[in-house]
């Protein structure tokens, strides 16, 4: 195959031909010379049989961060090469540069940088190398077929985990976690605490702590101090059904569950507390269950989630959580306060759930809405005004109505804007830890 060099050659002759008396012998000397400088590139150039190619460098990556993989590029043959590479990833990978040229004398081997900026979660494979053997003059190269540049091309998966903006708030609620933990170390006992440790009485405690079998064996007045318990069990329910896709803001509403989802398993990870992961629509996307002081593995699965076209089917996570072996737990469902999914889906099942555990229904509101629903002061208002005004009010009357029956049913509701969504999820945890509820 021929570069752009061959055409600038033939272009360069063409004032040949009208020095000469036949100008087609001119054609037929410049074609020729051009010929035969592209032939004698491709004989020259080397054999793309001799390239080896592997990878190596990041294999996870938050999303808005960068990445970087190397693609080494090694010639096990016995001429130097000229080579163009172009390593080829899904354009959400955001990979850059495209294309690399290399020269390799014979036995050398060289590492190629590629930049990810990935703009979606998710896996984001590497598509195909493409390699071209350039020869000394770069008017012709050697290119193998699709399916054998596609076989030497080494595999290799960056997982891009989710966007975590809330993770800037994680300082302050895992302070406000240790003055409820500090403070609960309490001097009597409360609703949703264990033993802690036996200390000697002090002026101000509560009488009602004396361990007066404790005080005996001492010689000395000794009260019991409590703590909150531990090791509850905290169930993150993410709705990926078709509502799930609509934007909020400049994001869809999972990426906002995704997050709050996060701050919340974080935090409750930190307190001591296990944490599982239950991701549906019409089918269970994941199910994790933490294990440990990690959530590595709920991250890693978050990652994977993308909205479904589907209605989501609440019979799957009912027939999960009413098992008879299943503990109390803190179940917090994200999921879109709208009236129709969550009349015809969740409520029929919600009296059983909130019998069994403790509830909170958690949605992203869009601020777009609470701004429509306000007529402009600025100018008089028109007609389209007026009705845009009016439908933005009936969304909102309407999501105060499921607010309100999802109250009377027995779970804890959270609606708040995109920003402050996590960390209300967050303080909602935490005050249920303080007051012993869960």
């Amino acid at each position: 195959m021929v570069t752009r060099r061959f055409a600038l050659i033939l272009l360069a002759g063409l004032p040949l031909p009208a020095l000469l008396p036949a100008p087609w012998i001119g054609l037929l000397l410049v074609a020729g010379f051009a010929v035969a400088v592209a032939l004698l590139d491709v004989f020259v150039a080397g054999p793309l049989t001799a390239v080896r190619l592997s990878r190596s460098g990041d294999r996870t990556v938050w999303l808005g961060g960068t990445a970087t993989v190397t693609l080494t590029v090694t010639n096990t043959g016995r001429r130097p090469l000229r080579l163009q590479v172009r390593d080829g990833w899904v354009p959400s990978a955001g990979a850059w540069p495209a294309q690399h040229d290399v020269f390799l004398p014979r036995g050398a081997h060289q590492g190629l940088e590629v930049k990810l900026n990935p703009v979606r979660h998710g896996d984001r494979p590497a598509v195909q190398v493409t390699l071209r053997s350039v020869g000394p003059f770069g008017v012709a190269y050697r290119q193998r077929s699709r399916t054998w540049n596609a076989a030497i091309s080494p595999p290799w998966v960056l997982r891009v985990l989710p966007h975590f903006p809330s993770r800037r708030i994680l300082p302050e609620k895992l302070a406000r976690m240790r003055v409820i933990e500090g403070s609960a170390v309490t001097r009597g006992r409360g609703a949703g605490t264990e033993f802690d440790a036996l200390r000697e009485y002090v002026i101000g405690d509560d009488v009602r702590s004396i361990d007066w079998r404790a005080s005996a064996r001492h010689n000395d007045v000794m009260v019991r101090t409590w703590r909150p318990e531990r090791d509850r069990r905290v169930i993150c329910v993410i709705d990926t059904g078709r509502t799930s896709a609509a934007r909020v803001g400049d994001a869809p509403r999972l990426d906002a569950a995704i997050d709050a989802a996060l701050l919340l398993a974080v935090l409750a990870t930190r307190a001591g507390d296990r944490v599982d992961l239950f991701a549906l629509d019409a089918v269970v996307r994941a199910r994790v269950s933490a294990a440990g002081s990690k959530v590595d593995r709920i991250i890693d699965a978050m990652a994977a989630l993308t909205p479904a076209p589907d209605e989501t089917d609440w019979t799957a996570l009912a027939a999960h959580l009413l098992k008879r072996d299943q503990k109390r737990s803190l179940v917090v469902v994200f999921t879109a306060l709208e009236p129709a999914p969550i009349v015809e889906g969740l409520l029929p099942l919600l009296r059983r759930l909130t019998a069994r555990h403790q509830v909170v229904v958690a949605g992203v509101r869009d601020p777009a809405v609470s701004q429509l629903a306000v007529l402009p002061s600025t100018a008089p208002a028109t007609a389209a005004d007026v009705h845009l005004a009016a439908a933005a009010q009936r969304v909102l009357t309407e999501r105060d109505r499921v607010r309100d029956v999802l109250t009377r049913f027995g779970a804890i509701v959270v609606d708040d804007d995109a920003g402050a969504f996590a960390g209300r999820v967050a303080d909602v945890y935490l005050l249920l830890k303080a007051t012993g509820r869960l």
